[in-house]
């Protein structure tokens, strides 16, 4: 089929839920993707800080586990599940246990259910503090707990129990805390506003006041945990001094291929007893063993370092090329987690870099994400670099 007839199957039967850019893509390799008409791109994108590997990393695993087991009901046990969750406490290096599940959203949800299970049972405390233009996924209570009004817009009421407080800025937290509070929840790095960093100050002032009010402190490390930081888990790039209670995952924890999870301190691991929360496709031998896989190339290429090493060329080379190019504001990020920020709104400069081969991401009102492989080489930056110094260059952005 060409591009115009993939676009029409999409116009007639399926559900209009995304603002699609006008690219069908076909195929994926490595850094990059091809789209219907043959044109290839440099991606950048990662499909959001998905594809943590490149595209069609996974094709090895996935087909030898296909040809083993699938999938299995959590009624019962198997190994790839129980060796993802013993990887996966060693990493985070704190007594714990796991659950698995499929999506950022449903990772979330899984906290959500930990904190108002453990508040419940002691002192009926079921609020959880979240902060301004943070996101937690699309569910009902997703959309409550991100503090973003447009993703609330016509489906009120919120779920009950969250309330937004500024972003860094320990004082109003304090201020916040209420005989109902029962947990803290942040991005480390908020992505889809901006790529906005907390300081280290904040996240350590967050422990203390969690330690003083009995809460748990719970990261949500969806977007920039996985190594993109340089660091396995996001907030460490930041300040590796704080204990955290509960984290979840999603993204790049599959490569490309769904799987989510939470982990939960030792204290807290056993709060979901059995038949308090569930999932059928959770956790499958299939997922965990894609991830193990993701894990095990993490650790053997050296990509957290590749991503300390490559992020900081790149953030280097992007703020030598804003010293030239007016429409460049702001370059911000932490590793392979990068924030542009310019003179055009977001979804127009996207489509700007797409025109020159490069697929980058919107974030917030102005900027441009790039989220590309954690394998990606200096060679990688320099095309990149170069693309985006064309798309930009006499833009006529004001």
């Amino acid at each position: 089929m060409n591009r115009a007839e993939i676009i029409g199957l999409f116009d007639k039967y399926v559900v209009p839920s995304y603002a699609r850019y006008p690219h069908v893509f076909v195929r994926g390799k490595g850094s990059r993707v091809w789209d219907a008409d043959g044109t290839e791109y440099l991606d950048f994108g990662g499909g959001i800080a998905v594809n943590l590997l490149g595209h069609s990393a996974m094709a090895e695993i996935l087909a030898k586990q296909a040809n083993i087991l699938v999938h299995a009901s959590n009624l019962y046990y198997t190994e790839p599940q129980g060796l993802l969750a013993k990887r996966l406490v060693e990493l985070v290096g704190i007594e714990g246990k796991c659950f698995f599940c499929n999506s950022g959203a449903e990772a979330n949800e899984a906290l959500f259910k930990i904190a108002r299970k453990f508040g419940n049972e002691h002192g009926g405390r079921h609020e959880i503090l979240t902060f301004e233009n943070s996101f937690h996924g699309r569910t009902l209570a997703g959309i409550s707990a991100t503090g973003q009004v447009k993703v609330k817009h016509g489906f009120e009421p919120p779920v009950e129990g969250f309330r937004h407080v500024p972003f860094n800025d320990l004082d109003a937290v304090a201020k916040a805390i209420t005989s109902k509070t029962v947990a803290i929840l942040l991005e480390a790095i908020q992505g889809e506003s901006g790529v906005l960093p907390a300081t280290a100050d904040f996240l350590r002032g967050l422990r203390r006041l969690c330690d003083e009010h009995q809460l748990l402190l719970m990261f949500d490390e969806v977007q920039c945990g996985m190594g993109r930081t340089g660091e396995f888990l996001g907030f460490r790039a930041i300040a590796p001094d704080v204990q955290p209670d509960a984290i979840s995952w999603a993204k790049g924890l599959g490569g490309g291929f769904p799987i989510a999870a939470i982990w939960a301190r030792g204290p807290y691991g056993d709060v979901l007893g059995p038949g308090t929360h569930g999932t059928t496709f959770g956790g499958t031998p299939l997922a965990c063993s894609v991830a193990l896989a993701v894990l095990d190339t993490l650790e053997r290429d050296g990509l957290m370092g590749n991503a300390r090493d490559v992020g900081e060329y790149f953030i280097g080379k992007l703020r030598a090329l804003a010293a030239q190019c007016p429409t460049i504001r702001d370059v911000r990020g932490i590793g392979l987690m990068i924030g542009v920020e310019v003179t055009l709104e977001a979804r127009p400069a996207v489509l700007k870099l797409a025109e020159h081969g490069l697929i980058g991401v919107a974030a917030g009102k102005n900027v441009v994400r790039f989220l590309p492989p954690l394998n990606i080489t200096r060679t990688d930056v320099d095309e990149a670099v170069e693309k985006i110094g064309r798309a930009f260059s006499g833009s006529g952005a004001s």
